[in-house]
């Protein structure tokens, strides 16, 4: 059998392992840049996990959240994501949040598969675009601070200040600072927008960990 020369097989060897460096180094940038640092997680109580693609790791104080990132909140457990330098979303026990697409001071899309939410960005700066996806219907969003998740009824949404369009059933109900609406059951229209008293808002607040 004729052999390669020892300086040959030692640049094909080279070779090989500086193309699976390259590659693995391709492949970190890839995702990077697939999904784009959008914020970092400021507070977690309990057990909270994040998934990106097919891996699944705890989530800690500190850590980074990339676009396409779903957060899951276990019994008990509660966290707070800042979403940019002004923007934050407190997530209560049981709560399955996609991060769908997020762009600090413009926008983006949530998606609440489960559970409760707080959306909350301070008044008076400028307004962002920003789309939560529900099991019951979409919140359409310009700066603002709201709840929605179950609140004594199947889902509701609440306003603290500026205000949400809540759009399901063909209805779309504009939510003031104060109001809230519900929904009894999937496929229903929002309700009317009705004054939220001090025992509810503080009751709602109770679930994602704020007093």
């Amino acid at each position: 059998m004729d052999r390669e020369p020892v300086g040959q097989v030692l640049v094909s060897r080279r070779v090989v392992v500086g193309g699976l460096l390259l590659a693995a180094m391709g492949g970190g940038v890839a995702t990077t840049m697939a999904s784009p640092v959008i914020g970092k997680a400021t507070e977690i109580r309990g057990d909270v996990r994040r998934r990106q693609a097919e891996q699944e790791d705890a989530l800690a104080v500190g850590a980074q959240i990339f676009d396409n990132d779903h957060v899951r909140t276990e019994a008990e457990s509660f966290a707070t994501l800042a979403l940019g330098a002004d923007t934050r979303v407190l997530l209560g026990a049981e709560t399955d949040l996609l991060v769908d697409r997020f762009i600090a001071g413009q926008g983006g899309t949530l998606e609440l598969g489960t559970g409760r939410m707080v959306f909350d960005r301070p008044e008076g700066l400028p307004k962002v675009d920003v789309a939560v996806r529900t099991a019951f219907g979409m919140i359409g969003v310009r700066g603002t601070k709201f709840f929605c998740g179950p609140s004594r009824v199947a889902f509701a949404v609440f306003v603290e200040h500026g205000s949400v369009a809540v759009a399901a059933g063909g209805v779309t109900q504009i939510v003031a600072a104060g109001q809230g609406v519900e929904f009894r059951q999937r496929g229903d229209a929002p309700s009317e927008p009705v004054n939220w008293g001090q025992a509810r808002i503080r009751e709602a607040y109770a679930t994602v960990g704020l007093q």
